[in-house]
């Protein structure tokens, strides 16, 4: 029931703090919108772009590769609630000038958005 106390009644404490390494970072999460890029220091020294929103994505249909605005967030298959919100992420459907589109890498880790087509049934 005590949590953080040994049966006698004394505490547990942290064998040690975490490094700076061991740290996470904090959670980026990618709206539509306006494009905003912002580069980041990793580790070793390298410079990493990440996407805070975007309006554009590149999306793949069969024979080339186009770069198309995104009309609006349709579904997440993830969390219901983030496509209320605008967010894109990783299986998002999103609307393009095309039709619909999946995405497929990851806008928050990459910096720029990725899609496939959908084909129409």
């Amino acid at each position: 029931m005590n949590h953080g106390r040994k049966i006698s009644g004394g505490k547990y404490h942290k064998q040690k703090k975490k490094k700076l390494y061991e740290r996470r970072s904090q959670e980026r999460t990618v709206t539509l919108g306006e494009t905003k890029k912002k580069t980041l220091r990793v580790r070793s020294g390298i410079q990493k772009t990440i996407l805070l929103n975007a309006n554009s994505a590149n999306i793949k249909t069969k024979t080339k590769i186009q770069k198309t605005e995104i009309k609006n967030v349709l579904e997440t298959p993830q969390n219901r609630f983030l496509a209320r919100q605008n967010r894109l992420t990783k299986g998002t459907i999103i609307e393009t000038s095309l039709g619909k589109a999946k995405i497929t890498n990851r806008p928050s880790q990459e910096g720029c958005v990725n899609a496939v087509l959908i084909e129409e049934k």
